[in-house]
Order: C-alpha cells, then sequence, then structure tokens
C-alpha cells in the first residue's frame, strides 16, 4: 500500500512539473509581449529550473542533462544550424556551459 502510495505521489508530482514548464512557458511568451525584460529572464530562467528538476523527477541526473545539452549543441554546429552559422549562438552557449 504505501508503494502505491509513493507511486502516486511521485506520479502527481511529475503531472505537476509538467504543468509548470508550460506556465513558465506562458510567462515568458507574456514577458515578450509586454516588452519585459525582467518578465522574460524570469520566465526563462523558471523554464530552465522546471526542465531540470523534472528531468531529476524522471530519473536523469543533472549532470547527464548538462553532457545531453552540450553534445546536443555540438551535433547541430556540425550540421551548419542557422544560428551557429549566422550568429555562433551554439558555440558561445558550448563555451558557457563547458566553463561551468
Amino acid at each position: 500500500m504505501e508503494r502505491d502510495l509513493d507511486v502516486a505521489t511521485r506520479t502527481r508530482m511529475i503531472e505537476w512539473l509538467k504543468t509548470e514548464v508550460v506556465d513558465q512557458m506562458s510567462r515568458l511568451f507574456k514577458g515578450m509581449w509586454d516588452g519585459s525584460t525582467s518578465r522574460v529572464i524570469d520566465g526563462l530562467a523558471g523554464l530552465i529550473a522546471s526542465s531540470y528538476i523534472l528531468g531529476r523527477r524522471l530519473g536523469i541526473p543533472y549532470r547527464d542533462l548538462d553532457n545531453a545539452i552540450a553534445d546536443k549543441l555540438a551535433r547541430l554546429r556540425q550540421e551548419g544550424h542557422q544560428l551557429e552559422d549566422q550568429y555562433k549562438d551554439l558555440s558561445e552557449l558550448s563555451e558557457h556551459i563547458r566553463k561551468r
């Protein structure tokens, strides 16, 4: 019975975190619509934090997620992604992550 309760609680927490990701996305879009830099930053920060925590609740360690992001950026750079070709955004983000 206790195990069933734990599974139900974990499932409910994951569902709540999914809604938190959507809520943070909404906050980001509203901040962009309003032209509010502080609201955009708050929305982005909340979205990133919620995504990391959701990953953790799904069994993905933070370091593994960091490594997956670094691998994804490297793959996109190799494929000639437009953001890299025009702005070097992917290289800059990769460097930022590497230095952390």
